[in-house]
């Protein structure tokens, strides 16, 4: 099933998809899709969901998962990526926060922090944890999963890598973590690890990979974080990106204020972002 949430920020409500792509509101069934519910999603009929009201289009979507509580992402994950920024193939995953207030809705504005030079996209699979998971293991792994999900993890590069350490600092400006437009349930991504990828900027396609270049996969991935930090239901981890990010352009290429990213996993759904100035710290 894909789950999704729609309305303003903060007054999101909890919709499903039907089989003809229309969006349902479910708020009848489910108070909203967080962490108090992401381990019992509803499993409905076809049925059942078209009995449903749908949902104006023109609503605006917000984070397919609300008051996420750890934003974990896996850096260098891809070999084809880590091979196009001459980096060395990682020997266990590299693991860094990104803070919850980058998280948006997956069409809403990316925000330019002022004076940036180098900020920069990433398509990334999203997994999102639907159980506590404590030094699980990779062979149950699985279990821990609630579903997927599509997340551009929009980085700042100078504040990466020339700032004195912690990538933290690239990663969590407001608006660079927009997540959704769906949780997609497993059963409905049979192998996450042979998945289309792909991210535009203003028609010009710059990422065209594929999850099955991921040098950790789903399993290791969750396994490995829950040796170091206990995952709690609606925590996501982003995975990592495949090649084509502006950081590995050459020459580099980055964003600016006034272009369109347009960012896609295959049965994930698409994104449409708006780059526009940040309205914080000006002077």
């Amino acid at each position: 099933m894909k789950f999704l949430r729609y309305g303003q920020p903060g007054r999101e409500r909890p919709a499903i998809i039907d089989a003809d792509g229309n969006t349902r509101d479910i708020s009848s069934r489910l108070a909203d899709i967080d962490p108090s519910t992401i381990g019992t999603l509803p499993t409905l009929s076809a049925e059942e969901i078209a009995a449903l009201p749908i949902v104006d289009a023109s609503e605006r979507i917000g984070p397919c998962v609300g008051n996420i509580g750890k934003f974990v992402c896996i850096g260098l994950n891809y070999a084809d990526h880590a091979a196009e920024t001459n980096a060395p193939i990682p020997k266990e995953p590299i693991i860094f926060l990104k803070a919850n207030s980058a998280i948006c809705g997956p069409n809403d504005d990316v925000f330019i922090p002022p004076g940036s030079q180098k900020t920069d996209w990433e398509v990334e699979l999203g997994v999102v944890i639907g159980k506590v998971a404590r030094h699980v293991s990779v062979e149950e792994a699985n279990d821990y999963v609630a579903g997927y999900c599509l997340i551009n993890d929009v980085s700042e590069r100078e504040y990466q890598v020339e700032r004195g350490g912690q990538w933290d600092k690239g990663k969590g400006y407001d608006r660079f973590g927009p997540i959704g437009p769906w949780l997609v349930t497993p059963d409905e991504v049979p192998d996450p690890h042979n998945l289309r990828m792909w991210l535009e900027v203003d028609g010009h396609r710059y990422q065209n990979g594929s999850t099955s270049t991921m040098i950790f996969k789903v399993p290791e991935l969750v396994s490995y974080v829950s040796q170091f930090m206990s995952l709690l239901p609606g925590d996501v981890i982003s995975t990592g990106t495949p090649p084509g990010v502006g950081l590995g352009q050459r020459p580099p290429v980055y964003l600016k204020a006034g272009q369109t990213m347009m960012v896609g996993i295959e049965g994930l759904g698409k994104q449409t972002q708006l780059t526009v100035p940040s309205p914080y710290g000006q002077t």
